[in-house]
């Protein structure tokens, strides 16, 4: 028996231009609207002109809006098809997924039948395009980013289809939101645009079918986005966000796994075009022409003798870059040595710490060259805030891993956090991984994630988004598959000596291992004591104590560094802003102040060795954070910036700040600062 006889028969109520008529399952519609069996409404896509049948649109936005509208180039939609006249709602999708009901009310959010359903993957989106499919033997899928534009348009050529400004009446508390307001999410509720559609500014964000990568300036029919890449594109802004992020042109996206309170989706019913995808994009600088051979590393300075070079900047942006890098601010860098020999160093380039724009940068440092290359876009889920990054060599299998932090809006107060690993020194990338996925605090990545002697990972976060308050601790003990964050859920400690705690004082924090197995860690902010705060734990993070260090506390725009030397010793870096008492050659105290390195050679419990970190020259104007200026000499290092350090297998300390590159070994540290010049 065939099988159109045996499949359980669906009736789609279909209204054209002579009325109501029933079909059969799997027989598509023919009118201009249509409902269908769970109580979504469709319409049939036209053009301006009113056809009836699809047709051409310039797609993107030729000035003013993201770097990522451009260039503009013609579209021609050449199949019909049918948009669902609003977002899916609640009560459509549970029908698919009864366990969602659960999900209504997170953040106060989306409680009724008839509110956009949120919370839901891309990959759960699909999944109710199969089943829907399955159900009525229809072609339901989400749309292209193209015939997302296309209709959210109908026929104009403004920022919005109601012109170039957003009426009120369309605005659902459009500000930036660490977290969000409440507000009505029902749909349909404010005015649809010229081709009957609801909701296409604002409301929620919709996923679409295509992979985020660059538009390509030629015609194209039918453009179904690129052939693979890390983001799904999502369309159409949502409640806070500023308004600019509702235009018809702006382009969104996030990881497919990815949800959370602004994304939901509408579906399409109609065959998906044929077009060949777009390849991937050609790589960027510092992923081309890497040699993947493993590197002697015998060619580096004697490890006996001091060696120092620097400072070098290696953030190498053009000025008034607007996109996709920032010339504005550069900040909060890591830095890693690769099997092959080279330097990567990755940081994150904005406008604005707390904007939509902020994005990670890299730049790469060759063997036997003594410059850093240009730096180029690493990382950047579009209109997300990526705040905080690190990277880590493990040389037990030459794996490089990728921390960062993705938020759901434009702060850094509701991140998820991420992992991705390369095995070919940083050229390519395993698809990002969250291993943390509730938006929220506790995610801000800090540079500095260590293997314990029992081989578990550990990943320092900042659990707050203010200047102080803790930082948190994820470990993964089976190679990066399955995450634990001790701290989470616990109250926050009262951070004062002899205080225990499950957060590490301080934020920003830098955490080692010591011989005897626990952890190590120091804090910026939460002084102690009017010292800079420090926490041991010996539970592998369960629990802190708390105490005064030897160290001075340090402030914004400046961020410590603490690892093991692979010599041993413990090294330390830091700021001294109102100066610090150091012994020079010729046994005289002298008062230094900025950038210092300390080295400890029993566990941290004191620290002999203290150096500014400076060549010790004739005092000159350099530079330090976004390109300000000070003063450096033989007494006077760099006043601020977030540190980041790696040691080279030939024993080369390089410490990066915000700007600048250092490099130097521990015979250098471990030299007296000259004597004064008389």
């Amino acid at each position: 028996m065939r099988k159109a006889w045996v499949a359980v028969f669906v009736m789609v109520v279909v209204t054209g231009s002579y009325g109501a008529k029933t079909v059969g399952a799997g027989e598509m519609p023919t009118g201009k609207e249509f409902t269908n069996t769970i109580g979504m409404k469709f319409v049939r896509i036209r053009t301006a002109s009113q056809s009836g049948e699809p047709g051409s649109f310039m797609m993107g936005n030729p000035k003013g809006g993201d770097f990522d509208e451009r260039p503009v180039h013609k579209v021609n939609i050449t199949r019909p098809f049918y948009m669902a006249v609003t977002e899916v709602t609640n009560a459509q999708y549970e029908q698919f997924d009864s366990s969602h009901r659960d999900m209504r009310g997170q953040h106060g959010l989306s409680k009724g039948d008839n509110e956009a359903v949120i919370y839901v993957s891309w990959n759960d989106a699909v999944n109710f395009c199969r089943w829907l499919s399955k159900k009525e033997n229809l072609p339901y899928r989400l749309p292209t980013e193209a015939e997302w534009e296309y209709t959210c348009r109908a026929g104009t050529t403004t920022a919005y289809y109601t012109g170039d400004e957003l009426p009120e009446a369309y605005h659902k508390s459009q500000q930036r939101e660490a977290f969000p307001r409440l507000v009505d999410l029902t749909v349909g509720m404010t005015p649809a645009n010229p081709w009957g559609l609801y909701d296409m500014h604002g409301n929620v964000e919709e996923w679409c079918r295509d992979w985020y990568g660059p538009y390509v300036e030629s015609e194209q029919g039918d453009p179904v986005g690129r052939i693979d890449g890390d983001f799904r594109v999502t369309r159409g802004g949502s409640h806070g966000t500023p308004v600019n992020y509702l235009r018809s042109a702006n382009r969104q996206g996030t990881l497919p796994e990815d949800k959370h309170w602004l994304i939901g989706f509408r579906v399409v019913l109609g065959q998906m075009p044929e077009t060949a995808p777009l390849g991937v994009p050609q790589p960027q600088p510092w992923a081309q022409n890497v040699g993947q051979r493993l590197h002697t590393w015998s060619d580096g300075p004697d490890p006996k003798k001091p060696y120092f070079k620097g400072p070098q900047n290696y953030v190498k942006i053009p000025p008034e870059s607007k996109g996709p890098l920032w010339s504005r601010h550069n900040h909060q860098p890591a830095i890693t040595a690769c099997p092959n020999g080279d330097l990567l160093a990755i940081w994150y380039s904005t406008t604005s710490e707390k904007g939509r724009n902020l994005m990670v940068a890299a730049s790469r440092l060759r063997p036997g060259s003594d410059q850093w290359e240009p730096a180029a876009p690493f990382w950047d889920a579009p209109d997300r805030n990526d705040h905080g990054n690190s990277l880590l060599w493990d040389k037990r299998d030459n794996t490089i891993y990728h921390f960062n932090g993705l938020s759901s809006a434009g702060t850094w107060g509701n991140l998820a956090l991420l992992m991705r690993t390369s095995a070919d020194n940083g050229v390519t990338w395993s698809k990002a991984r969250i291993i943390h996925p509730i938006h929220g605090y506790r995610n801000q990545v800090i540079q500095g994630p260590f293997i314990t002697k029992e081989g578990y990972i550990v990943v320092t976060c900042d659990a707050v988004p203010g200047g102080s308050g803790g930082s948190a601790v994820h470990i993964s003990r089976d190679g990066g598959k399955t995450w634990r964050d001790p701290g989470e859920g616990r109250d926050k400690p009262e951070f004062k000596t002899g205080k225990t705690g499950a957060w590490i004082a301080g934020i920003h924090t830098g955490c080692t291992q010591l011989a005897d197995g626990s952890l190590l860690a120091f804090g910026r902010g939460d002084s102690i004591e009017g010292k800079m705060p420090q926490s041991l734990s010996r539970d592998m993070g369960e629990n802190w104590t708390y105490s005064a260090s030897d160290f001075p506390p340090i402030g914004g725009g400046q961020r410590l560094v603490l690892f093991r030397l692979q010599e041993g010793p413990l090294f330390f870096a830091s700021f001294a802003e109102n100066g610090i008492t150091m012994t020079d050659a010729a046994g005289q105290f002298r008062q230094v102040k900025g950038l210092y390195g300390a080295v400890s050679f029993d566990e941290g419990r004191t620290w002999p060795v203290r150096r500014l970190i400076t060549d010790g020259g004739q005092a000159r104007e350099a530079k330090t954070t976004n390109a300000d200026e000070f003063t450096l000499s033989a007494t006077s290092a760099e006043p601020k910036g977030y540190m980041a350090c790696t040691q080279a297998p030939d024993g080369v300390i390089h410490l990066i700040s915000s700007w600048n590159h250092y490099a130097f070994n521990l015979a250098w540290l471990k030299a007296p600062m000259p004597a004064a010049q008389r």
